[in-house]
């Protein structure tokens, strides 16, 4: 397999995972990108241990990660100037509050619930591939999905 084969077969599942994590498009499609391009320099030491999906998820994560903690050093000199603008301030208030309230809840989360209610409901990931990235089986993550859905809802209410 070439590949280019490699990247139009699974670069649309590493972007969604990405977005799964980050919650940001022009992130995930720049962590993608970085993804595949590691990998194609890396190739030769995928040892086939896992899948190479599994393998790129993987990668795709520690580039997501990396990139966080270079952002986390820079933000010291954010301002409040880089926050977008709210036109319309009263439309769609309780759905921004609600949305609010569940973003707060998710962050909250522990992890593996966090990462797992976010793979299955953003990343569009089955639960074989969600347990396959952990090291676990689609059983445990679909009881990790569960749990994570239970203490949302009850934080809903």
């Amino acid at each position: 397999m070439d590949f280019e084969q490699i990247y139009s077969e699974h670069f649309s599942g590493v972007y969604k995972y990405v977005l799964s994590l980050s919650q940001d498009e022009a992130i995930a499609e720049e962590v993608a990108q970085e993804t595949f391009f590691k990998a194609m320099r890396n190739i030769g030491k995928f040892s086939g241990a896992c899948k190479l999906y599994v393998w790129l998820c993987q990668i795709a994560k520690n580039t997501y990660f990396s990139l966080c903690q270079k952002r986390k050093r820079h933000a010291s000199g954010a301002g409040a100037d880089d926050l977008p603008a709210d036109t319309d301030i009263e439309a769609g208030y309780l759905d921004r509050d609600a949305a609010k309230r569940l973003h707060v809840l998710l962050h909250d989360l522990s992890e593996p619930y966090k990462e797992v209610f976010a793979l299955r409901v953003f990343g569009e990931l089955p639960f074989s591939q969600i347990g396959e990235l952990f090291g676990k089986t689609d059983s445990w993550a679909r009881l990790i999905f569960y749990r994570a859905k239970k203490q949302l809802q009850e934080g809903m209410r």
